[in-house]
C-alpha cells in the first residue's frame, strides 16, 4: 500500500487539469501571435491571420487614441453622427492602415533581426513570401493615403493637411526601418521618431479634422512625444541580444540594461509632468492635477515591475502602466480644447 498521504494525492494535478492548462496556454500563444506580441506560437497557416499578425494589431491602439485626443484638443468636436464618423474614419487610417503599413514594413526590413529575436514571426518562419509582404505594404499605404484625401475633402480643407500628414508619416516610417538612414539604428533618433509617430502624428490628424492645426499644438505634442520616446525604449529590451549582434545602437545596448531602464522611466515621467506645468500656465489647473495623479500609478508600476527586471517584465509593465499614460493624453487634449 502506498504511504502517500491522501491530502497530497488530492493536490496532484489530474490529466484533465494538465490538458486544460495546455489548451489555455495554446490559446494564449495563438492570441499573442495574432496580435503581434512577444512570445507568440509558430505554426499559423491561415494567410489572413498571418497578414494580420504582420500588422501587429496591438500597436494600433495608441494611434487610434491619439486621433481622439487630437479631436478633443481642437475644441470643435461634437457628438454628431458626422463628427463621430469622421473620427472613426481617421482611426481606420491611423491604426489598421498606416500603423499596419509601418509594422509590415518594419518586419520586412527586420527579417534578419527577427530570425534571431523572434523566429516565429511570419517572414523569418517562412509563413509568408516576400512578394506577398511587399504587396501588403503597398496596398496598406495606398489605402491610407486614399482615405486621408477623403478626410480632407470631407472636412472641406483647401490645403490637404491630413493627406500631407499621412504621406509624412509614411516617409518617417520608411526611414525608420529602411537603409541607408534606418533611424532605428540609433536609439535616440529611432525612438523619438517612433514616439512622435505614436503621439504627435495621429494627434495632428484628429485636430486638423475639426480645427486649425496651430504651431502651439504641434510643438506641445512634439514635446509630449518625448514621453513617447520613453515608451518606445521599453520595446528595445526584448531584442537587446539581436541588436548587439547586428550593430543596432538601441539604448539598452548603448548604456546597459539598468541605465537604459532609468532613462526610459525618467523620460516618461518628466515630460508628462512638463505638460502638467504647461496646463497650469494656461490656467487649466484641474486638468493639470488630474494629469499628475495619473503619473503616480505609472511610477508605482515602474518600481514594481520595470526597474526590477525590464527584460522579463516589459509586457507586464506596459499592460499595467500605459492605460494611465494614454488617459493622461486625453486629459491634455481636453484641457487644450477647453482653453480654445
Amino acid at each position: 500500500m502506498s504511504d502517500t498521504p491522501s491530502s497530497q494525492l488530492s493536490e496532484q494535478p489530474t490529466p484533465e487539469a494538465n490538458a486544460n492548462d495546455i489548451a489555455t496556454s495554446d490559446r494564449s500563444a495563438k492570441t499573442r501571435q495574432l496580435l503581434g506580441m512577444k512570445g507568440a506560437a509558430p505554426g499559423e497557416t491561415s494567410i489572413w491571420k498571418i497578414r494580420l499578425q504582420l500588422m501587429k494589431p496591438i500597436t494600433w491602439i495608441p494611434l487610434i487614441w491619439g486621433v481622439v485626443c487630437g479631436a478633443a484638443s481642437s475644441g470643435h468636436f461634437s457628438w454628431s453622427l458626422e463628427d463621430v464618423l469622421k473620427v472613426a474614419t481617421c482611426m481606420l487610417m491611423s491604426g489598421p492602415l498606416m500603423t499596419g503599413y509601418t509594422q509590415t514594413l518594419n518586419d520586412f526590413y527586420d527579417r534578419e533581426l527577427d530570425a534571431i529575436n523572434e523566429p516565429y514571426r511570419p517572414i523569418p518562419s517562412g509563413a509568408i513570401s516576400i512578394p506577398q509582404v511587399v504587396t501588403q505594404i503597398l496596398l496598406l499605404l495606398g489605402l491610407g493615403i486614399g482615405i486621408s484625401y477623403l478626410l480632407d475633402t470631407w472636412a472641406g480643407h483647401e490645403f490637404p493637411i491630413v493627406t500631407l500628414l499621412c504621406i509624412g508619416g509614411a516617409f518617417v516610417s520608411y526611414i525608420y526601418s529602411a537603409p541607408p538612414l534606418k533611424l532605428k539604428k540609433n536609439g535616440w533618433l529611432g525612438n523619438y521618431a517612433l514616439g512622435a509617430s505614436y503621439i504627435a502624428l495621429p494627434w495632428w490628424a484628429g485636430h486638423a479634422l475639426f480645427g486649425e492645426l496651430t504651431p502651439t499644438v504641434m510643438i506641445l505634442t512634439l514635446f509630449y512625444s518625448l514621453a513617447g520616446l520613453g515608451i518606445a525604449i521599453v520595446n528595445d529590451f526584448k531584442s537587446v541580444e539581436g541588436d548587439r549582434q547586428l550593430g543596432l545602437q538601441s539604448l539598452p545596448v548603448m548604456f546597459g540594461i539598468t541605465t537604459a531602464a532609468w532613462i526610459c522611466v525618467l523620460m516618461i515621467d518628466i515630460f508628462q509632468a512638463g505638460m502638467a506645468v504647461y496646463l497650469v500656465s494656461i490656467k487649466q489647473n484641474l486638468y493639470a492635477t488630474v494629469l499628475l495623479l495619473l503619473v503616480i500609478p505609472q511610477i508605482t508600476f515602474q518600481d514594481m515591475y520595470f526597474l526590477r527586471n525590464p527584460v522579463e517584465n516589459d509586457v507586464k509593465y506596459q499592460a499595467s502602466a500605459q492605460p494611465f499614460l494614454v488617459l493622461g493624453m486625453l486629459v491634455v487634449g481636453l484641457a487644450l480644447g477647453h482653453a480654445v
